[in-house]
């Protein structure tokens, strides 16, 4: 199992957007879905993850139905609209081409610099 890691700031809508990309999902199957992705590494606040998927929701980015939960309870359920999806891929890209330069600017050594 990875080691625990903190969720860097602008990082939870991605994540959150990535999670309900792989399929129609509840509030507490999202936080459920992220920790399962980053194999236990990310631990999501239900205090954070609820006002976030709002915000994501508002925006138009998600959409919501009620259904009925795994454990037969009532649940508002999420879905990526397409904006969503477009909107997921771009944050993909940004966030592929940070990595890459933080580890190259991470790698450098001195006789390099």
């Amino acid at each position: 199992m990875p080691e625990r890691a903190d969720l860097l700031p602008g990082t939870l809508d991605l994540l959150i957007l990535k999670a309900v990309s792989l399929g129609r999902q509840h509030g507490y199957g999202v936080l459920l879905r992220i920790e399962q992705m980053s194999r236990g590494a990310l631990s999501i606040e239900q205090g954070a993850l609820y006002p976030a998927m709002y915000r994501l929701e508002s925006r138009g980015l998600l959409k919501t139905e009620w259904g009925v939960s795994d454990n037969n309870r009532k649940a508002k359920f999420y879905q990526l609209t397409p904006t969503g999806a477009k909107c997921l891929d771009e944050q993909m890209v940004g966030w592929n081409r940070l990595v890459s330069v933080m580890r190259l600017a991470l790698n450098t050594r001195l006789e390099e610099a």
